[in-house]
């Protein structure tokens, strides 16, 4: 069967190249249109970045790659994988690191929600209403702090405008998912009145339980198959902005809410409801001062909140925070050929994940409890040309404060951490570039590292936290090798991170929900521990005429290996090694493509996992065909992803063993801009 299925992936590859090979012998040349990367100081196109190498997401590549889930959505991108926890949520993982070591931002400001906590925490950022998603690999912890340790994903939804449009522009999609039975509706319009910018999006999803290729346990008939039983999912979202704009810069404010309500696929058939409401405060004044090209100051007030239900309704443990963020950045013109940006950013939050009164669950050990933290950070960063070298280096300075409630018993703790990187990228003839990166990026234990102590119902685990946890300190160097030009470019990176102190959860035995040792307990023993690890890897990317007319081909591998020291085994959840490849064509109003995934077989668990997920080939196609009427393109569009209906587990997924994704999936819809 698996051949067979080869065979199929083949044919289909095959017959698309050999219907575009007189398109492709026409290609000579290519010319794309350039492409800003919003979340570094000097906002470079992706050919410039030194401290981390960036991907973009955009136009109909992200629509396309678009998921239930930001995990999901990037999964398939150069070093990137996913958490998955259902398809409800899902993070992504970067280079082997997840949770707390990958900060997600939204327009350049943390989305300050639960999701760092636990796999089974959503994240409270939409993707279906961005312009574009940015992904920052490497040490970019020197501009977003301590939870960037390993990496940055930002959502980009211009929701708080920064130009004027001479009229009303917008773009809008519906599509149906057969898997699930799943709708989805999306829009975001765009306007203006005078020198004030408007800005309305919005995001509606409703799917049923997903249905899969084989068994909920992989080889037990008597586990149950046909759906993922409790893997539903609703989401909602609505964004306002505006902003007043001028010659000398612009000021403006948006609002947002999300509302989300999903299942765990797990055997207490629990479920998440989840509530934010964000404030964002944006602004920008050009050329301030004498020799300062730009000021830009950003404030973000969050108030979010889930719980945590039992199967019957019943409330287990809700989950808050409360948190207000503010970042000033004061870019100065070249000095002496040095051009940088030096910034402030402090975060003050209240976060808490406490049991619900009685209920007759008699939970009494507050999951975390509530805890204040303050945090101040200076952060420096600057960049000059030295003939065909670009170097770049930065500092930033933090300090951080956790205060958990006195009648927890927890106390205080404070963590002062420095990070520095330098770095140069060599242009030794037009269009190639030879990169190296040096970095020392600090992380303190989060919130829940330190103070854990209940049931976690959701994930079915009793979390312990070491309120003694020290710093994380990661040493990194990349090595980078890249053609940026041309129809034909091409990537590699190779980077070793070896991290003092690196926390990881410990699975232990059973327990009750007082965390007492029981054999029958419905709770896994979960405690935060502390030793040094080191992750290294490979990534490579190749790409031919990528988005340009007739046939484009791109083809890609990543593999890391992550290990603790001392003889200790592996890291937990750690992504296999992967193999992929693209095959796209576009001629006048039709697009179509195929892509192929082979994931390797996961062999290196850590010592207290024992499921080792196996190898499969994802194989996903596509096709599309714009109309215009009056002038309005109105595009046509049907996707196949897991076109072989593979069994999928994922290696870094919690749940690989008892929850598949999903199998063969339809995607028809449209989309539309004006």
């Amino acid at each position: 069967m698996i051949a067979q299925r080869t065979l199929l992936a083949s044919a289909v590859l095959s017959a698309l190249a050999t219907m575009s090979a007189p398109v492709l012998s026409q290609q000579t040349s290519q010319t794309l249109p350039a492409v800003t990367v919003t979340a570094t100081p000097f906002n470079d196109g992706i050919e410039n970045q030194i401290l981390a190498p960036a991907t973009v997401l955009r136009g109909d590549e992200l629509r396309n790659k678009l998921g239930n889930t930001l995990g999901d959505t990037l999964s398939q991108e150069l070093g990137v994988s996913a958490s998955s926890f259902g398809p409800g949520a899902s993070r992504p993982i970067i280079r082997g690191m997840e949770g707390p070591r990958v900060k997600i931002l939204q327009n350049g400001m943390s989305v300050l929600d639960a999701s760092t906590f636990s796999n089974d925490h959503a994240v409270a950022g939409e993707g279906a209403t961005a312009r574009q998603i940015e992904i920052l690999r490497g040490p970019a912890a020197l501009l977003y702090g301590s939870g960037a340790i390993g990496g940055v994903v930002n959502i980009v939804n211009d929701r708080i405008p920064t130009t004027l449009v001479g009229k009303p522009t917008g773009e809008a999609e519906v599509r149906y998912s057969s898997v699930d039975h799943g709708k989805q509706v999306s829009a975001s319009v765009d306007g203006s009145t005078g020198n004030i910018g408007l800005h309305l999006d919005g995001n509606f999803r409703d799917a049923d339980d997903y249905r899969i290729p084989g068994n909920v346990v992989l080889g037990d008939a008597s586990s149950g198959s046909g759906t993922l039983p409790n893997s539903f999912t609703r989401a909602g979202s609505l964004g306002f902005g505006g902003s007043y704009i001028q010659n000398w810069g612009h000021i403006g404010a948006s609002v947002g809410v999300n509302d989300d309500r999903y299942g765990i696929p797990t055997e207490e058939r629990s479920y998440i409801k989840l509530k934010q409401t964000r404030f964002d405060i944006d602004g920008l004044i050009k050329e301030p001062f004498a020799n300062f090209e730009s000021l830009r100051f950003k404030i973000g007030n969050t108030d979010y909140e889930h719980a945590e239900h039992h199967e019957d309704g019943d409330t287990a443990v809700t989950f808050k925070n409360r948190a207000l963020e503010s970042r000033l950045e004061l870019t100065h013109k070249p000095f002496a050929g040095w051009h940088g940006t030096f910034g402030l950013q402090t975060e003050n939050s209240e976060f808490s994940a406490l049991p619900a009164d009685d209920h007759g669950h008699g939970h009494s050990h507050a999951t975390v409890p509530l805890t204040k933290t303050e945090s101040i950070a200076a952060f420096l960063v600057e960049q000059k040309d030295f003939g065909p070298v670009r170097a770049s280096a930065g500092a930033r300075v933090e300090s951080i404060k956790r205060k958990p409630d006195a009648a927890s018993g927890n106390t205080n703790r404070d963590f002062t951490l420095g990070s520095y990187s330098v770095g140069g990228l060599w242009t030794f003839t037009p269009g190639y570039g030879l990169g190296l990166t040096g970095s020392i990026a600090q992380r303190a234990p989060s919130v829940e590292e330190l103070y854990s102590d209940g049931a976690h119902e959701a994930t079915a685990t009793f979390d312990i936290g070491d309120a003694n946890l020290r710093k994380e300190t990661s040493r990194n160097i990349e090595l980078s090798l890249q053609k940026t030009e041309g129809l034909f470019r091409w990537k590699a990176n190779v980077f070793h991170n070896s991290v003092k102190n690196y926390v990881y959860g410990e699975m232990g035995g059973l327990v009750d929900d007082h965390g007492d040792p029981d054999p029958t307990g419905e709770y896994t023993q979960r405690s935060w521990s502390q030793n040094d690890a080191r992750i290294r890897g490979a990534e490579v990317e190749v790409s031919y005429n990528r988005f340009g007319e007739g046939i484009g081909l791109r083809a890609f591998a990543d593999t890391s290996r992550g290990k603790l020291t001392d003889g200790l085994g592996n890291l937990p959840l750690q992504p296999v090694t992967r193999y992929g490849g693209e095959v796209s064509y576009r001629q006048g109003n039709w697009q179509s493509g195929v892509s192929v995934l082979h994931a390797d077989k996961q062999r290196r668990l850590a010592s207290f996992e024992d499921f080792a997920t196996p190898s499969y080939t994802k194989v996903d196609a596509s096709l599309s065909y714009t109309q215009r009427t009056n002038s309005m393109p109105i595009t046509w569009f049907a996707m196949v992803k897991n076109l072989l209906d593979e069994d999928i587990r994922l290696s870094t997924s919690v749940l690989s063993e008892v929850a598949p994704q999903s199998g063969r999936n339809l995607i028809v819809g449209m989309r539309t801009r004006f």
